[in-house]
């Protein structure tokens, strides 16, 4: 990370140097509405999605909830009318979304995208991350055939235009919001990214790529690479991990990359067996979820999330995720935003 442009940088918090939002308070939020009406419109015209809703708690043991990388905390509360059954608020909605896909009956070609709320309580909080997660979770049925890279990129480029079209109506309304997005996405894998810069960790190597190619998806994100080491990690149960990757956009106001969706072709049954067979977790096949993929019941899927409040930030040029959501932030950091101009709703 250069330090042009910093006058305070801590592990938590970067501060753009004499940052100031380009909109008040109130018409940021009115931003925020216009930004979410016009996105999810353009998502469901692009990938043909239909809009349904979503659960914000599951039942413990129900093997739905998302594992994320295995190690997270999930919040957990009992229910006085179920003989005090554990329940869960989800950490995303990568395997509901499936079965959902199943139970409605929705075939090759059709999908779903909804509001997707999750906490994650052990979430290092910083200008992206917030405890608390909102997103547009999207799946749709695909066939065998397109389960390859050529389909995982059409898709992509499919995404990035609708962020593109969506950037454009907002500086309409706001030309004061200057920026702008590549519509052309630079396709590498982790691995090619890592031979181009094997003496670099894994964020300097995507800040590296994408501040030269401004929006760039990111491929094959999971398995260790031929350093040992992953790039990131991924639950084994959803994403196939060779055709799976994220979507980086470059942030001029944080002079970084910028992560703004997590997408990828799912797993069939022999990437389902390989994955957990690699992480250790085959004591997972004995859910519903996972047998339902082993014998072929849930259909063959590609689908992800984008960031709702990651996308605000990025087209209305924030400093600060709590700039267009409300959540919970240290004291430090909170006192950190008011002494340099972020002011957190």
């Amino acid at each position: 990370m250069t330090t042009k442009g910093l006058i305070n940088m801590s592990r938590e918090l970067y501060i753009p140097k004499d940052y100031k939002s380009k909109l008040t308070l109130r018409e940021t939020q009115h931003a925020i509405k216009y930004i979410k009406d016009v996105f999810q419109q353009a998502l469901s015209f692009a990938l043909t999605l239909d809009r349904v809703t979503a659960p914000l708690i599951v039942r413990k043991g129900s093997g739905i909830n998302d594992d994320l990388n295995g190690v997270e905390r999930k919040v957990e509360f009992t229910i006085k009318e179920i003989d005090g059954k554990e329940a869960e608020i989800v950490q995303s909605l990568a395997k509901w979304k499936r079965m959902a896909l199943y139970r409605y009956g929705y075939k090759p070609g059709e999908g779903i995208y909804t509001d997707m709320n999750a906490i994650r309580r052990d979430d290092d909080t910083d200008n992206l991350h917030s405890i608390f997660v909102d997103q547009w979770d999207w799946e749709k049925v695909i066939t065998r055939e397109q389960r390859n890279e050529d389909y995982l990129k059409e898709t992509v480029k499919a995404i990035v235009k609708a962020i593109a079209y969506t950037k454009r109506k907002v500086r309409l309304r706001y030309p004061v919001l200057d920026g702008a997005i590549c519509e052309d996405p630079f396709f590498i894998t982790t691995q090619e990214l890592e031979d181009m810069y094997p003496d670099k960790t894994p964020k300097e190597r995507e800040r590296l790529i994408v501040q030269e190619h401004k929006t760039v998806f990111l491929m094959q994100i999971g398995g260790a690479l031929k350093s040992g080491i992953k790039h990131d990690g991924r639950a084994p149960d959803y994403d196939d991990w060779s055709l799976n990757g994220d979507i980086l956009m470059w942030n001029e106001v944080l002079d970084n990359a910028f992560e703004v969706s997590s997408m990828g072709i799912r797993v069939d049954e022999k990437s389902l067996e390989s994955q957990l067979e690699i992480c250790g977790a085959t004591d997972r096949m004995q859910y519903d979820y996972h047998k339902m993929i082993a014998d072929g019941t849930l259909p063959l899927t590609i689908g992800g999330g984008i960031g709702q409040s990651r996308l605000c930030m990025l087209l209305l040029e924030k400093a600060h995720i709590g700039e267009v959501q409300a959540s919970i932030w240290t004291d430090e950091m909170t006192e950190k935003c008011k002494e340099n101009g972020i002011v957190l709703l």
